[in-house]
């Protein structure tokens, strides 16, 4: 079974380390995604196809194009971002009401848990808006991509919510 996921944020939130410490369970050097990377991570008898998109704010506009199809939406927030908390939740609000995205499953990462200032998981919660969303599987994971923690725990809640359909 294949599932499309679409994994964005805004830029330096750590998207691109978690997609290739999932897909090589590695640490890559990265730089700023201009455009995306799709990669084909395989998990639990699930073959997720992972669309993960620049965050920058001069390509957000092309996340857009990437919502048709798209079955679960992973959304990785820099947890020790405190000045761009809001940003993040009114792009994440803005492609939430989005018709292409409607019944899509929304799993939120609270990236960079290792850090002094990170938010913990029920404050990004409120932040983020999420228990106003309705009619929406949602879950947040604590993570940390460099040391891959949450990672695997994140994507169990994802395949078990994609397999139930």
């Amino acid at each position: 079974m294949e599932i499309i996921i679409f994994q964005v944020g805004l830029d330096a939130a750590g998207k691109t380390t978690v997609l290739y410490k999932l897909k090589l369970g590695e640490v890559v050097t990265t730089i700023p995604t201009i455009g995306f990377n799709v990669e084909k991570v395989d998990y639990k008898n699930i073959s997720f196809a992972v669309w993960d998109a620049g965050g920058q704010t001069k390509i957000r506009d092309l996340w857009k194009h990437y919502y048709q199809d798209t079955e679960g939406l992973i959304f990785v927030v820099d947890s020790s971002d405190h000045d761009r908390i809001e940003t993040a939740a009114e792009e994440l609000n803005a492609m939430l009401e989005e018709d292409e995205m409607r019944d899509a499953v929304l799993l939120v990462l609270a990236n960079k848990q290792d850090l002094p200032k990170a938010m913990p998981v029920h404050e990004l919660t409120d932040r983020l808006g999420l228990h106003t969303l309705r009619g929406r599987q949602w879950f947040v994971q604590a993570t940390c991509a460099v040391q891959g923690s949450g990672l695997y725990e994140g994507l169990d809640w994802l395949s078990d919510q994609l397999s139930r359909r």
